[in-house]
């Protein structure tokens, strides 16, 4: 069982707050349903702790307390989403008390996790030099100017680096959590959660936005993610992603299948059909030229595992 604290400072977005307890809660029901040990046991700490414990509560915490030192230290977003409340809050002494604790914490071996502006905080606290992160896109000009020397990748859901995980936008904190449930608990919980909570509309993308979180609970396989994603129009072989993640094929394919369930082949091509996706949702190109962004000479193949995957043919992504 993993001792989890949840830091929640002022302002931290109640939605945030409720996915972070329900995500673990989920994971926590479905071990039991199954027979088996609770995953999460919590705390809470912070200033925003009594609206926290409240929320734990709700989600059948209050007898499963953290003891422990956490092994994990979880930040909801604090939801800022200008610059100037950026600067107003890191300044303030709950922020410079957080910092000091969120480096006490890895120091002792815990590993921390957080979404949105979040990361400014756990920039700030020296955690992120040298590594890769992600953030809320619109403040990406602001962390970069501030934090240099961190690998901020914007497209990027959940990024994890060491023992530091950051995701994206508010609500990115249900795809962060659900990355926390994969490291500690395993890829299948984590998909039967995504399953359990996400909304019914969202069932028939929610394998894609999976691939996200799944990835991030190795570092390599995220890696690899990244880097064929920037390079989903070229041909490149299996091995070139093994390469990029620094890992012999065979290690990298057992990688990929224990993260993410796929072998390397299949997941390559559902990071190309995920991006076909959002193509054909969002802008008017023909499915040629489609598929030949995504790295297919011919649009019959992208049609085809569209079908296989989707059950719709390109002309039904289309949004009127």
């Amino acid at each position: 069982m993993l001792d989890v604290e949840v830091l929640v400072m002022a302002g931290a977005m109640p939605s945030s707050i409720a996915i972070t307890f329900d995500v673990m809660a989920t994971a926590n029901r479905l071990r039991a349903a199954a027979g088996r040990a609770p995953a999460f046991r919590v705390r809470v700490s912070g200033s925003g702790a009594r609206l926290a414990r409240a929320v734990a509560a709700g989600s059948g915490f209050a007898a499963l307390e953290a003891q422990a030192a956490p092994g994990l230290v979880v930040v909801p977003g604090p939801g800022l989403t200008t610059e100037a409340a950026v600067a107003q809050r890191l300044a303030g002494r709950e922020a410079r008390a957080a910092c000091r604790a969120l480096g006490a914490a890895v120091e002792r071996g815990a590993e921390v996790a957080t979404s949105c502006s979040g990361a400014f905080l756990v920039a700030a606290a020296g955690l992120l030099e040298g590594r890769r992160a992600t953030t809320s896109w619109w403040l990406a000009p602001l962390f970069r100017r501030l934090h240099p020397r961190v690998d901020l990748d914007t497209e990027a859901l959940v990024v994890t680096d060491g023992p530091v995980t950051t995701a994206g936008a508010a609500m990115a904190q249900m795809d962060l959590m659900l990355s926390i449930v994969a490291r500690h608990a395993g890829r299948r919980l984590a998909d039967q959660c995504a399953r359990y909570l996400l909304l019914d509309e969202r069932r028939s993308q929610s394998r894609y936005m999976a691939l996200g979180y799944l990835a991030a609970a190795d570092p390599q396989v995220a890696r690899a993610e990244a880097w064929a994603r920037e390079r989903l129009e070229e041909g490149f072989a299996i091995d070139a992603m093994a390469a990029a993640a620094g890992l012999a094929p065979r290690t990298f394919a057992r990688r990929v299948e224990r993260a993410t369930g796929l072998s390397p082949v299949r997941f390559l091509q559902r990071l190309r059909v995920e991006r076909a996706m959002e193509l054909l949702e969002t802008t008017s190109l023909p499915v040629e030229e489609v598929a030949r962004r995504v790295g297919y000479a011919e649009p019959t193949t992208l049609r085809r595992l569209l079908r296989r995957d989707t059950g719709r043919a390109p002309r039904a992504l289309r949004v009127s």
